[in-house]
């Protein structure tokens, strides 16, 4: 199948290269968008990461152009009108679970790292300074952990918690019986939400998640308390976290996602200004900590990822039933 792949970088081309199954293949270093849609024409099949836009539009002129299919190399689906898609005929299939410890373990370093500033730390020493002073944490041991969300991703959060001997409340509206017998309290947002000393988000982008930490859901938080999402940007309202960092109610906040990352995150700006004031206020404050969408980023999760991406292109072209298509 001829496919056009977008968003790339080399680490993209590098494992695709290697466990391609015989397809042909061309990479855009160029996101998929209304301005680059003109660029699917010729191709089959499109393939498509976390930041590329496909709307009623864009689907509009790739259904004109001939494409086929399209194949997303992540988990997430929020960027795709689905709808859309679907009334066009062309299936959308993604990569439902690529790893998930790898996303969980890095929400872990996030807690670790803002808690015991070892960031900090490393500066620190290189410049000679060994002082101790402002870098004191606290024991996560018997610390109550909100998990919202508990799929692939947040279930194995909750057992590298479980290691740490935290108490593990979640919400989700499809509770896992499982993590459940293990001893996690699954409760209500609100019940789940009070008290905790930790909040991490692991529930994917909808409607009804959208900006689900906003002032409203903010005001349930326990003073101090530290918030991370490794998930999706959209899930958090940033001018409300903003104004609840500035008030010294939201004690850390850990972020791999940011809600307007799509203009930032994966390029180096490093020489420029950054246009965007809001992630720039955060970065300001000394209780954040952002990485740029780097959870998934690990060798296994990049040759699961490139794997099932090929396996959802063959079982197409093979006409075998379609496991991972992402349905309406």
């Amino acid at each position: 199948m001829k496919i056009a792949v977008f968003s790339t970088h080399q680490y993209d081309q590098d494992y695709f290269d290697r466990f391609n199954t015989g397809h042909d293949i061309t990479y855009f270093v160029l996101p998929l968008n209304e301005q680059t849609v003109a660029l699917t024409a010729g191709f089959e099949a499109i393939c498509i990461f976390v930041n590329d836009t496909v709307n009623a539009e864009v689907l509009g002129k790739l259904e004109a152009n001939g494409i086929k299919l399209i194949v997303l190399r992540c988990a997430g689906f929020n960027n795709v009108d689905v709808v859309a898609a679907t009334e066009l005929g062309i299936p959308v299939l993604r990569v439902p679970a690529y790893s998930p410890e790898a996303v969980a373990e890095h929400a872990m370093a996030l807690i670790l790292t803002l808690n015991r500033k070892t960031h900090k730390a490393y500066n620190r020493v290189r410049e000679g300074n060994f002082s101790l002073e402002k870098l004191m944490g606290f024991n996560l041991h018997n610390r109550k952990v909100a998990v919202i969300g508990t799929g692939n991703i947040g279930k194995a959060f909750c057992h590298i918690l479980k290691g740490f001997g935290c108490h593990i409340h979640a919400y989700d509206v499809y509770p896992d019986a499982g993590l459940a017998a293990q001893g996690v309290t699954y409760g209500t947002l609100e019940e789940t939400l009070a008290n905790a000393d930790i909040i991490s988000l692991h529930c994917p982008l909808m409607d009804s998640t959208r900006h689900l930490v906003n002032a409203q859901t903010l005001k349930l938080f326990k003073q101090g308390a530290m918030l991370i999402n490794t998930s999706r940007g959209g899930l958090i309202n940033t001018t409300d976290v903003i104004e609840s960092l500035k008030n010294c109610h939201l004690g850390y906040l850990g972020l791999d996602v940011y809600e307007q990352e799509g203009k930032l995150f994966f390029h180096d700006y490093s020489e420029d200004v950054i246009p965007d004031e809001l992630i720039t206020r955060l970065i300001s404050f000394p209780n954040v900590l952002i990485t740029s969408h780097q959870g998934f980023f690990t060798k296994e999760a990049m040759e699961q990822i490139a794997t099932i991406t090929f396996g959802n292109v063959d079982a197409f072209v093979g006409g075998a039933e379609l496991n991972n298509r992402v349905s309406v």
